[in-house]
């Protein structure tokens, strides 16, 4: 293909693959928002509508690694198009979905399917593009994240108020049967050079231990830690974990190879990734408890307090991506991290029981630095696998960043709960919302574990081979 048909080939996937991951991001803001009312539908109560939401992470936490390891055995180009038509028909369940358990299945069903959007989209990139280009495209993706999550919640409210919630997924079906002629036509279809040898059952121990892992967290919020579906699902997932690692080192052909976990570059990528992640989302979860308990805002004000976030997440992501490119991983990723560090001690000391308009700054500096920092965490991770490892590799990393993602919020929440008649952590902090103000504290813990990790990190972003 000549220059310029390369470029509109790229153009093209890039078009497909930002789309993907506006309708995968879309579909989870929209139907957050609309739970209570599904809830009253269905007269479910808290505990049995919350599998909503619990069983879509349990099957995207099982699906995600997965995901990156198949592309390895099979055509990138099918197994992104398979998840789409899952996606499709698991929003076609949930749409006709007459009663709670049906609708729970249909939300499986989506999360199995829509798990190929993230865990294949970084993989599409890296197997198209050279080391020196994919940090913008990364970037590019990465923006409509703050897009989807920006405008799910508000046209998640007005087709429910207008039309009810059963037309959201109407929505979620016709979008992802309009994608899937665009993947066919633009993903990567070429077959791996590499033998389809697919180990089943470290697939299934590693998806077991990052399920079971997340379901004892989100045990763990709503019940507590100590119950014993929390706490047994951990010891659970630890016996899974050992398996796996167990399996990978005694299998003739592994799941992963073990040289993935001493590749240190890799390995901090990772760290950096679900550390990030935990640190995001729960600022994204805890901000609109915030402001809607102690200041009084409504949920729709509360929207507008995310908004300049959003906006710097949407707006800069392919800017990060790019510098990446020309000057490494390092220096984007850490002054993104500590610009959300910052900005989190901010809304810890200041922000906690005070002026919205001083929330809403403060996370319009988490969005900043999450649009410095993630890009180019994407990038570093695919820049330090080799060819042979870039399906499973980029899996494992996907699934870290969602598992990061999850288990944030049950923590902060867990801890918000637990601090409810303490005195503040932080020395500095002299308003009333105690608790809200040691959620954010601990959540500039998660973003010094980052920093700390990203140390590790590689500083070259043009030396890693290029993957066909």
């Amino acid at each position: 293909m000549n220059s310029s048909g390369s470029t509109r080939g790229h153009r093209l996937l890039l078009a497909v693959l930002t789309a993907a991951v506006f309708v995968s991001v879309l579909n989870s803001s929209m139907v957050n928002v609309v739970v209570p009312v599904i809830a009253r539908d269905f007269r479910a109560s808290e505990a049995q509508i919350g599998w909503v939401i619990t069983g879509f992470l349990l099957s995207y936490a099982v699906a995600i690694p997965l995901y990156g390891r198949i592309s390895d055995a099979f055509s990138l180009r099918k197994v992104f198009a398979v998840g789409l038509w899952v996606f499709a028909a698991g929003s076609f369940v949930c749409a006709l979905a007459p009663g709670l358990p049906v609708l729970v299945l249909g939300r499986i069903l989506q999360a199995a399917g829509g798990a190929a959007v993230p865990a294949l989209g970084t993989v599409a990139v890296t197997r198209v593009l050279p080391p020196g280009e994919r940090g913008g495209a990364l970037g590019l993706i990465i923006s409509s994240v703050g897009v989807g999550a920006a405008v799910g919640p508000i046209l998640g409210g007005l087709v429910e108020e207008l039309a009810g919630w059963h037309l959201l997924f109407y929505g979620s079906l016709l979008l992802a049967l309009l994608l899937i002629p665009g993947a066919l036509r633009v993903l990567p279809d070429g077959e791996p050079k590499t033998a389809r040898n697919f180990d089943l059952p470290g697939g299934i121990l590693l998806g077991l231990s990052a399920g079971l892992f997340l379901f004892g967290i989100t045990q763990g919020q709503t019940a507590s830690f100590t119950n014993p579906s929390s706490w047994g699902s951990f010891v659970s997932s630890a016996l899974a974990a050992t398996l796996f690692v167990r399996r990978i080192n005694t299998a003739s052909h592994p799941f992963v190879s073990p040289k993935l976990f001493a590749n240190p570059p890799y390995v901090a990528a990772v760290a950096v990734g679900f550390f990030s992640m935990f640190a995001n989302v729960s600022t994204l979860v805890t901000v609109p408890l915030l402001v809607t308990s102690v200041n009084g805002l409504s949920p729709g004000q509360a929207g507008l307090v995310l908004t300049p976030g959003a906006a710097a997440l949407a707006a800069l992501s392919p800017l990060t991506g790019r510098l990446s490119d020309r000057i490494g991983v390092k220096l984007p990723i850490r002054a993104g991290l500590s610009l959300m560090l910052a900005s989190t001690l901010f809304l810890s000391t200041l922000g906690a029981g005070g002026s919205p308009i001083l929330v809403a700054a403060g996370m319009l500096g988490v969005g900043t630095g999450f649009a410095f920092a993630n890009p180019p965490t994407n990038n570093a991770a695919a820049n330090a696998l080799p060819r042979e490892q870039v399906g499973a590799g980029l899996g494992i990393f996907n699934g870290a960043f969602f598992l990061g993602g999850g288990t944030g919020p049950a923590v902060i929440g867990a801890l918000i709960a637990a601090r409810s008649n303490s005195p503040a952590l932080n020395p500095l902090y002299t308003l009333d919302a105690a608790p809200f103000s040691d959620a954010f504290l601990a959540i500039g813990a998660a973003l010094l574990l980052a920093l700390c990790a990203s140390l590790a990190l590689r500083n070259e972003p043009h030396t890693s081979p290029r993957v066909e």
